[in-house]
């Protein structure tokens, strides 16, 4: 008998947009919130979710910030939330810091010329 089983990383862009004034660039901008996670999976089918964790990017400038845990479950539960500034922890110094694949969307702070995780060129 065999069994096909992996552990990969996955990413997913939760349902929240909140328009803001950004204070890294000064220009208009939105949160977008994406959560990031590990999963098990067996026959190609997700079992197992852990180490989950939460994070904003803003879309004037494409600053990366870590979202405090309880506000991002709140986020992915469909809740009304406003985000402050104390929910949020820089992690990016913003424009041209973060780079995102445009095939997979991962996204990394290094300096690669391909995205390591699908191997295309940013």
């Amino acid at each position: 008998m065999f069994f096909i089983m992996g552990i990969t990383d996955g990413q997913k862009q939760l349902d929240f947009n909140q328009t803001i004034l950004c204070g890294n660039c000064g220009g208009y901008g939105r949160y977008e919130v994406f959560m990031t996670y590990t999963v098990l999976t067996l026959f190609f089918i997700p079992v197992f979710r852990w180490n989950r964790q939460y994070f904003v990017r803003t879309t004037c400038c494409n600053a990366l910030y870590r979202l405090d845990r309880e506000v991002g479950k709140r986020i992915a539960r469909g809740e009304n939330v406003v985000l402050s500034d104390r929910d949020l922890q820089p992690l990016g110094a913003g424009q041209g810091s973060v780079k995102q694949c445009g095939f997979c969307g991962f996204t990394t702070t290094e300096d690669y010329e391909y995205c390591p995780k699908c191997g295309r060129r940013f």
